[in-house]
């Protein structure tokens, strides 16, 4: 029991920082200047020809793919879902307000580009973290892994990733062009490295960081499995020892 604490305590805290790795994430790559992540492109894209805000359209379109996550990979839906949804965006304002009217950081080209490679490092290890420990995860981050579902494994997640953001990239641009808006207020170098690389990044945090963090090492699983089935054996030679000497009370009596 007290184990089982302790592991739900750990997959709290592994949520809880990797939505906070995300707000840090996208907090940067505004800060950077050198385009945004490949969800909010589309986002600002579409949102921007039908003349809805952005907030709006973006709670509209999480809400149609919560419901495909719905009837498709269920159990990515939980407390993680609602934190992350809430959470990053406010976070994310935060940070940018804290960079620029609190510490009013000049952001000079060199710094622009080391907050745009930490926000990719922390793209793919704040979904890495939270995805790892199963409290449910931001309904785009569950569509790659519908892909994977649907295909019965055939695209790995990390090319499912690549896939949709990709797609969504294109989207955004093509949406952006009709209504004749900025592509560049949208779309950088930051977006290009986001879509190409995030979803593969995500499987490396995921294999190397998050998961042997949560589970521990394989060698370390392994005892694991074992003590639990020594534990297991000596509670059934209890059992089995303790029913003889019911029995035997039982005859002598």
């Amino acid at each position: 029991m007290k184990n089982s604490g302790r592991h739900f305590a750990k997959r709290c805290i592994m949520m809880l920082a990797g939505i906070l790795f995300i707000s840090i994430c996208v907090g940067c790559y505004r800060l950077s200047g050198f385009g945004v992540d490949a969800f909010t492109c589309m986002n600002l894209g579409i949102s921007g020809f039908i003349g809805m805000s952005f907030g709006t359209w973006q709670l509209i379109i999480n809400l149609v793919i919560l419901i495909i996550v719905f009837f498709t990979v269920r159990r990515c839906i939980g407390a993680g879902t609602i934190v992350n949804m809430v959470c990053v965006g406010y976070g994310a304002d935060f940070i940018c307000w804290l960079v620029q009217d609190v510490i009013t950081a000049d952001m000079t080209l060199a710094l622009r580009i080391f907050v745009l490679i930490l926000g990719c490092i922390f793209a793919g290890l704040g979904v890495a973290f939270y995805m790892v420990a199963e409290m449910g995860i931001a309904p785009y981050d569950s569509v790659a892994l519908i892909l994977q579902k649907w295909t019965k494994g055939r695209i790995p997640f990390q090319f499912a990733r690549v896939m949709t953001d990709v797609v969504c990239v294109l989207t955004g641009i093509v949406f952006c062009l009709i209504s004749g808006d900025d592509i560049w207020m949208i779309v950088g170098i930051g977006t290009v490295i986001n879509a190409f690389f995030n979803g593969p990044l995500i499987q490396f945090f995921r294999t190397h960081i998050t998961e042997p963090l949560l589970h521990g090492r394989p060698q370390e699983r392994i005892t694991y499995n074992i003590m639990q089935k020594k534990r297991k054996y000596k509670n059934e030679l209890f059992r089995i020892s303790s029913l003889k000497e019911r029995i035997l009370h039982i005859l002598w009596m």
